[in-house]
Parts: structure tokens; sequence; C-alpha cells
């Protein structure tokens, strides 16, 4: 079936679409007549009902309208015609009912006060403006006064009255001083609704003699001063009888300074009446005196306060209620309360209204013969009445028309005619006001149109509803009917809504709903249509927000968002901060994707939203940004509580900059005793603003707080007021005490003595006492100033000493202190361990056994045992004077030790001796020890000399460490053939009285590798290795040289040479030319086999490998280039054994002991060089 609207018909509006309600509304108001079409006037703009003018502008008092034909405009002041043309000042727009007064060349503003109406006429009838109070704005002067100082008693209330000039509007009050600078208000001080100043009681520093109020008059751009006033504040000290008479009869001075319950300075009395009208704000106050100065609470009896209304001011003596309704009439209860007391005050409250609309009238378009109505609906406290007017002449009076009825606030029009046409005026009013609404009725046949533009085109975001416009006229009203497509498919009242303004809704628009839509409008007269074409867009996503952010002050925050959208439409990011603009700030940086606030501040936290906006929808997400930092320092720190060792502190914490304050940290600075340096008193929970802090005597204590959240601490506060304990007796003694003696017969008591801080009182002393061990002696006590040593001479050596020391001041002693074990001065041993046996272990340990010492004849804490030994010096070396000993101690009451890194067939000397803290005891008789032989080093040097056809001769020398007695020498070589093969190994045994050897029979032009080594008893050593080539056969030398010498050898060699000559110049020429010789190429294809690297010999008689640099075997020596080979130390040394140069070895024989002096090394080198074989002997090698 095909939709119709039958007007009226029903509104298809449904739960859900309320947010269309207001665009809807509007669209049916727009169903106006067309300008073309003969209408009564309508009033477009006017003034307000109360216009305040600026006198020293020119007046412009609105008034415009429209209607067919257009309008003429009339005006009445003050009830009676107006004739403009009479005033040259006055002229009219044209076309307009605009007046313009010009009183900027001449005239005054005051001269043209008064009530103004506009009336615009035509043919079809009058309609009216409301009726326009026009007054010039004033701001007067002061009036002149002579102003007292006041004086008055500190505590007693104050009220500094304003009293401004009475202005048109009334201004705007506040209080500042000469400088321009507001005066601060607080809870004691504040300015009342009236402009008045309270003090709810005075304090000193309220003395001063600027206090001016100042009116400032918005309209007029301009501000007015009273006189400066006065105050002085005084104790009742200061008041001699001579001012006291002299306040007695002033008002100011009726209260006591001291403390009272609170009274109230406004409103007067128990209660009071307050009357406001519906829409404006309510405001009640209430200021209170008295000290302390009282708090005020609000509550409204039988009922509560409007949550989103209710608003509290001036430090809540003044509450206000924001678009105040009938509802809120009732009483509502201030009370003041202070520690003395409490009082009340009730406020009673009734909400009257000026009127309001319920229902407006409204145009009103009739066919001729049709019926209608116009309602005119109004309420408002009290009741308005409403009387009509036509074409702004009271109904009463006005001619009578058949088709009209009145009934209170409708009129009734039943088969209109064209000369039904007119325009009627509503009024509702009541004392408070009045409304004024025009409403035409026009009568007019018309044919259907339709005012929307052809094949006007939507756009609409999928899944939202789709609104297709078909504003209409017609007169009767015409029927609306819609249909989808080419074909004219009708659209189902299930899925579509049709509105009375004529619109189409889509519901729910999906992509199927795009195409071209036909809108047909039908009366009696004729029929119109139109179409509209509707296309459906992918709604604009953000497929990733922005997240939620904690970053420290001064750092970099960046916030994402990804916006996803139709292809079709190009979406615009825009950042916001708290719904406003991003700050005009460089830190502020802005990219595709992206928002990055560099060096964040405070000011910076906040909610931060990203809108993407194309031409059809918007989408924005949200994310906070919370800037947090240590926190800033506590402050007003007060000290109450106080006692002598106790005192309370309590703080006002500062601001935890968004991340919860932890814990305080309270530190004290003892200005007595350590001016500028502060302590760690005491750490409180974050919760806590107070702390109850143990003192000690005699300190002039001041505290400071710092605040603690998961950034770190905040800056210290200011500290706060000194407090100085009383003295007493010390809490403790001083601790560190000992005895010990520096000299044999004197004993050293030492201590730690108490700080300032700990000494309690002035006169810090220490009493000092000492007495033998073991004796029956009394307390021996001495008294000395404030240091922290005490020496007892004439004591007898190394005995124990009961020690204690007491600390005491002006105020008495401490308590009893510890006593403490001690010794006098220790000296050296008296007595050599005896019993010194030496065991030795092998041919480089030895074990030393002693028995040990008794302690009386140590003399001293026992240290531990030294050793002293030496080796016995060669007939080579005994010349020196100096005999190198070496020392190891061993630590404790040791028996026994092991001496490491002796030299194996050796002779060895030793003593032992007892250490104490003073020194070293006699020695011990010397005891000799020998250590057995050992392995030999490996021989000093190696080289072959006078190398014959058949022969190579060896020459050496001897170990130079033999480690015993050589027994005789072995040399083992091999033969190296041309491929680097070695040959069979031979072993010949050398008497060890030998350093030159000579092998014969050997082969001629070879090279032989050689490996030497030296024997004792104990075993072989290291060896040392060489090699060496024999000579060539002088024979195949002569032929070589008869060749040489041969003529015809001569020419063929020269032939050759010329031959190469001339194919260089062949090769040079060609290749000037461009052309190529593969030299190069051959030449890389062979290369020379002497350099290829080859494999190192892994020490074992197999296949040898030279490389160019002659590597050595791995277990072989390395033979210098002058082929002489340096011995390799292999000697123990004693850092393997012990710390250092004091070694230790345990009890079971390891080493534990110290180890002291030098050990010599003797160099073995040789200076042999090797021969380069000759130029006969490299060929031989190579062929």
């Amino acid at each position: 079936m095909q939709l119709k609207i039958m007007m009226p018909k029903k509104k298809h509006l449904s739960a859900g679409r309320a947010p269309l309600i207001l665009f809807l509304c509007q669209m049916i108001s727009a169903l106006e007549v067309p300008l073309d079409l003969v209408q009564p006037p309508t009033i477009t703009q006017q003034s307000p009902k109360d216009y305040i003018i600026d006198p020293r502008e020119n007046i412009v008092i609105q008034c415009e309208a429209k209607g067919k034909p257009p309008p003429s405009f009339s005006w009445t002041r003050n009830g009676t015609h107006f004739d403009i043309d009479k005033d040259p000042l006055v002229t009219m727009k044209s076309g307009s009912g605009t007046l313009t007064v010009n009183i900027m060349s001449e005239g005054k503003a005051e001269t043209y006060e008064g009530v103004y109406q506009c009336t615009a006429r035509n043919e079809r009838g009058a309609a009216i403006s409301n009726n326009i109070v026009i007054r010039p704005s004033r701001s007067p002067l002061w009036t002149k006064e002579k102003l007292e100082r006041i004086t008055l008693r500190n505590g007693q209330s104050l009220v500094l009255p304003c009293r401004p000039p009475v202005g048109l509007p009334p201004p705007i009050i506040f209080w500042m001083d000469n400088s321009f600078q507001r005066l601060p208000q607080s809870e004691r001080v504040s300015q009342g609704l009236n402009g008045d100043l309270y003090f709810s009681n005075v304090l000193p520093e309220d003395t001063r003699e600027d206090y001016i109020c100042y009116a400032r008059f918005n309209h007029t751009q301009t501000i007015q001063q009273k006189q400066p006033i006065s105050v002085k504040v005084i104790s009742v000290d200061e008041l001699n009888d001579t001012i006291a008479a002299n306040l007695s009869d002033t008002e100011f001075y009726a209260k006591s300074h001291r403390e009272r319950p609170p009274t109230f300075l406004t409103p007067e009395g128990n209660a009071s009446r307050k009357e406001e009208l519906r829409g404006n704000v309510l405001s009640l106050e209430c200021i209170a005196e008295g000290l302390p100065t009282p708090i005020i609470y609000w509550i409204k009896e039988d009922g509560t306060l409007p949550i989103n209304r209710t608003f509290y001011r001036n430090f809540k003596k003044t509450l206000q209620i924001v678009q105040v309704t009938e509802a809120d009439s009732g009483n509502y209860q201030c009370i003041a309360k202070n520690a003395l007391g409490a009082i009340h005050h009730v406020i009673s409250v009734t909400v009257k209204a000026a009127p309001y609309w319920i229902i407006a009238p409204q145009n009103l378009v009739l066919s001729p013969g049709e019926d209608g109505t116009l309602i005119c609906r109004a309420n408002g406290n009290p009741k308005p009445r409403i009387s009509w007017l036509l074409n702004g002449i009271p109904i009463e009076i006005a001619p009578d028309d058949p088709s009209r009825k009145i009934d209170g606030d409708t009129i009734i029009f039943s088969n209109v005619q064209e000369r039904s046409s007119a325009v009627y005026q509503c009024n509702a009013s009541n004392e408070y006001g009045y409304l004024l609404a025009n409403a035409f009725v026009n009568v007019l046949a018309e044919p259907p149109r339709i005012l929307t533009s052809a094949d006007t085109l939507y756009q609409v975001i999928a899944n939202r509803p789709a609104l297709l416009d078909c504003a209409f006229f017609g007169s009767p009203l015409p029927t609306i009917e819609w249909f989808k497509g080419a074909k004219g498919s009708a659209l189902r009242e299930d899925i579509y809504v049709l509105h009375e303004n004529g619109t189409l809704e889509i519901p729910v628009a999906q992509k199927d709903s795009t195409g071209t839509y036909t809108c047909v409008a039908r009366n009696k007269l004729g029929m119109a249509k139109n179409d509209i074409h509707l296309e459906i867009k992918d709604p604009t996503r953000i497929i990733k927000q922005p997240e939620y952010a904690v970053v420290q002050r001064g750092s970099t925050v960046s916030f994402e968002c990804i916006v996803k959208h139709d292809h079709t439409l190009i979406p615009t990011i825009t950042w916001l901060k708290d719904h406003r603009e991003l700050p005009s700030d460089g830190r502020f940086t802005v990219d595709k994707d992206h928002l990055v606030v560099t060096d964040v501040s405070d000011d910076d936290g906040g909610t931060y939203t990203c809108v993407a906006n194309t031409t059809l929808d918007n989408v924005s997400a949200s994310a906070v940004l919370s800037v947090v930092d240590v926190p800033n320092p506590p402050f007003d720190l007060e000290l109450t509580d106080q006692l002598d060792r106790s005192v309370q502190l309590s703080w006002t914490p500062g601001d935890d900059n968004n991340s919860p304050i932890t814990k305080f940290i309270i530190e004290y600075e003892d200005a007595m005793h350590e001016p500028g340096l502060w302590h760690h008193q005491i750490e409180v929970s974050g919760a806590q603003t107070t702390a109850q802090l143990k003192l000690s005597p005699y300190v002039n204590y001041s505290f400071r707080v710092m605040a603690v959240n998961s950034l770190g601490r905040s800056l210290p506060s200011e500290a706060s007021e000194q407090y100085l304990t009383k003295a007493a007796e010390p809490d403790k003694n001083p601790t560190a005490v000992e005895g010990l003696g520096s000299e044999p017969d004197n004993l050293v008591i030492t201590w730690k003595p108490l700080n300032g801080f700990e000494s309690n009182g002035p006169g810090l002393q220490y009493k000092v006492s000492w007495r033998q061990k073991d004796g029956d002696d009394e307390w021996t006590s001495m008294v000395v100033a404030d240091v922290s040593k005490y020496i007892v001479s004439g004591t007898p050596t190394f005995v124990p000493y009961l020690i204690k020391v007491q600390a005491l001041n002006d105020a008495g002693f401490a308590p009893e202190p510890a006593v403490v074990l001690g010794h006098s001065g220790e000296d050296l041993p008296m007595v050599a361990p005896g019993n010194v046996h030496v065991n030795v272990v092998n041919s480089t340990l030895a074990e030393v056994h002693w028995d040990p010492v008794p302690l009386k004849s140590i003399r001293g804490h026992l240290q531990g045992y030294r050793i002293y030994y030496w080796k016995a010096q060669s007939s080579s070396t005994r010349h020196r004077r100096h005999i190198e000993k070496k020392i190891l101690t061993f630590q404790g009451s040791k028996t026994h030790g092991m001496l490491p890194g002796l030299e194996p067939f050796s002779h060895y000397t030793l003593n032992v001796r007892v250490v104490n803290r003073k020194g070293e005891g006699p020695a011990s008789p010397d005891r000799a020890f020998n250590t057995p032989e050992g392995v030999p080093s490996a021989p000093s040097s190696l080289k072959i000399v006078n190398p014959t056809l058949d022969s190579l001769t060896l020459e050496w020398e001897p170990p130079s460490h033999p480690n015993g007695i050589l027994t005789e020498y072995t040399l083992k070589y091999q033969p190296i053939n041309s491929t680097h093969e070695l040959g069979p190994l031979v072993d010949l045994k050398i008497p060890a009285n030998k350093t030159r050897w000579t092998l014969k029979n050997l082969n001629f032009s070879t090279r032989y590798k050689f490996y030497f080594y030296a024997q004792t008893a104990a075993g072989s050593g290291s060896q040392i290795t060489e090699e060496a080539i024999t000579t060539v056969d002088e024979a195949m030398a002569s032929r070589q040289v008869d060749i040489a010498t041969q003529g015809w050898f001569i020419g063929l060699m020269c032939a050759v040479a010329l031959l190469i000559l001339i194919l260089l110049i062949v090769c040079f020429i060609r290749r000037n030319k461009g052309g190529k010789y593969p030299v190069k190429e051959k030449e890389d294809a062979h290369a020379d086999p002497e350099i290829q690297p080859m494999k190192e010999d892994d020490g074992t008689f197999g296949e040898y490998s030279d490389a160019e640099d002659h590597k050595p075997l791995k277990k072989g020596s390395r033979t210098p280039s002058d082929r002489t080979v340096k011995k390799e130390d292999s000697d123990d040394s004693l850092v393997d054994y012990g710390e250092g140069v004091n070694g230790q070895f345990n009890e079971d024989g390891s080493f534990i002991g110290q180890y002291s002096g030098k050990k010599e090394k003797e160099p073995a080198e040789g200076n042999e060089s090797s021969e380069a074989p000759s130029p006969v002997n490299a060929m031989n090698s190579f062929v």
C-alpha cells in the first residue's frame, strides 16, 4: 500500500528517537507561508523589554517584520502616537521599523526615556511588539563623606559599610587597597551580598589605612571609588584610660576581645523572609561573628537541597540555588558554630513566577470554509490573566466576526472566509511581568507546492536515522505520499516513519537504503512532487584509541589515534584538551596519528580527546593524562604539647602531584650543638599529619618534614619554630672504651666521647676508673674534661686491667658504665722458640717444627711465629756482603710450617722467632738443611759451527740451573728431506764434562734437526732444539762452474736473452694497441710453492714442516735468529702459595706463611748467529 499523510495525523515518534524531536520541531515551525503569497505581518526582531542604553551612544530601537504586501511601521511612546517626522534626531530605517536616535550630535538620552511599542501593518492585519522600556544607564559618584579612623580591640567584630550609589544596572562591588590589589578574604573576613565587608573577629594584621570599596558599572565600563577607611586594631594592654573613654560611645566598641559564641551580623534576628522569581538564582546569606571564627552550615527543613543546582559561595556563607522553581520554596536554616556554641537562623523562601508559556499561539493557515483554533495557555504565580487583541486592538472593541468565538484562552474558528484574515495578540500578565505573542490567521486557497529543492542529495552514515526533507505548502493542507525507485514501489509503514511536516524518516539506514525517493503532495486544488536522493556511507571509527598515561613532570608523552572512514569522506583529526582547543604552545605537536607533548608540566594534566570529523559524522575518544611528580613540601608546621622529653608536631601536606603520599620523613636540627646539620628523627605514614616526637635534654630543636611518594622525596618544608629542652644528666656513657699500652709501663684508656646532642646539659666531663684485674686494689678514678683519652703511667708490663668510663655534666652522672678489659703496654718477647728441627719433603719443599714460647715470656699479645731462612752462597757470589733472607710468618700459636719454593741441591739455614704487637723476640739457634737433586734446566745455548760435506760440530753451554750433578747429555737428531719429511732418529749419549761435539759421516747438502738435553740422577731436563745443513759436494760444484765458463754456453745464453728482449718489445707494442697477453693469468695459475703455508710440527718425530719464518716444533724451544737458545725459567714462585708478599700454609703443611725477600734470576743467553745458505745450496735444494 502507499503511505499517505492525512493532516492532522498522529506523529510516528517512538521512544528512542527523542534526539530527533528538536530537529523535527524546528522543521514544523518552519512550515511558514511563502513570502510570495499574501500574508499578515509577523514580527521577526525587536529590542528587549527592559532596554538599558549607554547614554554616550546613539539609541537604536529594533523592530523588524515580514508580510505580503510588505508592512508599514508606526510607534507609540508612553501609550500615545510617536510622530518621528517631527523629531529631527529620530530616523526610521527604510523597509524596517527600527528607530535610531542620534544623541551623539546633540540631545540627551534622558529625553527619550519611556515605553515604546512598534506596530507592523498591511491589508491582512497588524502585529505589535512588546512594550520596550528605554532607560539610560547611570553610574553616579559616591557622596562626599568624612570617615573617622575606626579603632577597636583585638578579637572584636567589625563591619565596614560600602553603601554604593544606586546605579542602572546595579554595580558590581569589590574591596581593594590603594595599590589596586584585592583584599584577601577568608572564613574570618568576607564581603556580603550588599557589598559590606564583614570581620567575624579582627586581628592586628587587619590594621591598615586603605580599605576602599569600589563599584564597577559594567554597562558604561566605569569604576567609582569610596573614600578609604582606616582601621586600627590594638590589644587591651595598649589602651590607656583616655583612649578607652573616647571609644566608650563608638558603635564598634561593643564586645569583649575574649572568646565568645557566634552571633549573626546579617541577617538580624532568628528568622527572615526571602522572595525570588522562578528561573532566577536564589541567594541566601548568613554571616556570623565570634571567637574563634564560626563555621556556617546550611539545611533545608522538611526537604533536601537540590544536588545539581546548589552551590556554596563566600566560604559557605552564601547558599545559591540556580534555576529556582516553585518546589524550592520552604524554610532554609543556616547554623553558625564554633567551640563555644552554635546559633541558627531560619529564612522562609517563597518562589513567585512571572508568566511563562505552556502553549503559545501559533500562526494558522486555513482555506475558505475550514475550521481552526488559536490556543494561548500560560502559567505563573500568581496565575496570569489572559487577554486577546485583534490587530493591536482589544478584541472586545474589535469588529465582530461570525466565524470567531472566544473561550478563555482559546479562539475557535469555523467556516472561515478571506475576510477572517487578521493578526491576534495574546497577553498573559501578572504582577511580576507579562508575555505577548502574535499569531495570524491567514485564509488562502493555494494548490500544493514543495519548498525543498529538487534532486536534493542526502548523505547519511550507515545504521543511523535518515531524515529526507519534503517541506511543503498548500491550502487546504496537502497530504504527503512517498515512493522509492523509478517504478514507484510503495513504502511500508512498519519500516518508514512519516512526520506531519512531510519528513520521511528511515530509523536505521542501511546500505540498501541508497536510492531515489519521491515526495508527492496533493490537495483538492492540485498535486506537486519532488525527487530526493540518498547515499549511505560507512561510519567513521577510531580503531586505535588514545590510552591513559601517567608521566612525570618534564618528560614526554604521546597519544595515538588511528581512524578508519568511508573512502569517499575525508576526515579531519582534531585534538582537544579538557574539551577545549590545545594550548598554543610549541610543546604540543600533532601529526597524522599522534599527539606528542614534550616537557610536560602540571597544567598539562587533564583529558585529551581525539575528534575525527567528516561532513557527515564525528567520533571521539578520550584519554586522561596524569602528570605526577614528587610531592610539594608540607607547610604550616606547628609544635604543641611541649614537654621536657616530647613534643607534638603537626603539619599540612603539600600537593601530592597525583601520586599518593606514602610517608613523611621528619628531621631535626640542633641549633645549639650542630647548627645547619639535619638529622633523621622519625618516619610516619602518609595518612598522618601529626607525630609525637621523643626529645633529648638540652637541645635547641627545629623540625622539618618531607613527603615521599612513589616518585621520590619532596623538598624539605620550612623549619618549625625552635624549642629548647631543659638540661638533665646524661642518658648514656661513652662507647668504644679500650685500654692498650703505648709503652711497656703505661696504660692508654680511650673512648668515643658523647656528642653535644648526647651531653644532655652543659659541663660535660668523664670519670675514668681502672684497677688490675688479678689484684685486690681499689678502683682508681680521675675526672677529666671533654676529651677522648687518658694515660695511666707506671704500670707493670702487659698486665690486664679493668676499665670503666662514666659521663657526667652539671646536672649529674650517667648510669653506671660497663667494665671493659684492657692491658698495659707490651715489650719485646724474651725467649726464642726451642727444639727447632727441619724435615725435607722434596727438592723444593721443607717442613719446620718448633716448641711454643711460654705466654709469660711473650710479654704481649701473641701474633705468631716468624721463620727466617736463606741459601748458602756459592763461591762466585760469596764476596757479596748482603745475604738475602726470606721470611715466612705463621699467625697464632702454630708450632710448624712449610717452606715452599726451595732450590734443589742447595744448602739452607733457618731460625725461628716469636712475634707480639711490639715486635720480634730473639732468634732460635740456626738450623741447616740440604735439598736433594732435581732435574736440570735446558742447556743455556746450542749452536752448530763448522759445517762440512759430511760433518757438523755442536757447541753448547751447561744448564744455568743444573739442580744437581750432571751425569751426561743426550743428543738426538734426524735428517729432513726436500719434502720436509723426517728421517730416522739417532740417539747419542755425551759425557757431562763436554761442551763441544762433532758429528761425522753425515749426508752432504742435507738438513738435520737436533734435540739436546742434560741429565742428573733425578732425571732428564728440558730439551733445546736446532737445525743445520751440511755443505755441497765440491766436484759437482766445479762441474757447474766449468759449464758456466764455456763459450757455447755463453752464446746460448745471449741468444736466449736477445729472444726474450724481442718478445718483450712485441708484447709492449701489442699492449699499447689494446691487445692482451695472458702472462699474468699463467703466473697466477702456477704460484711459487716455496711461499705456500705449511703445517707446524706437533713435536713428534713424524712429518716435518717448515714455514718461511722457521717456526719451531710445538714441544721444542724457540730458536732466535742468532741461533742462541735462551733458558726458560720454571722455578716455583712464592706468590702461588701466599697472600701477596705474606703467604700462608694450612696446618696440614700447605703454605700459609708470609714471604718476603727477592729472588735473583741468572740470564742464560748466547750470541751465535745462524749461517745463511749459499746460492749453490739453495739451487741444489730447489733441484
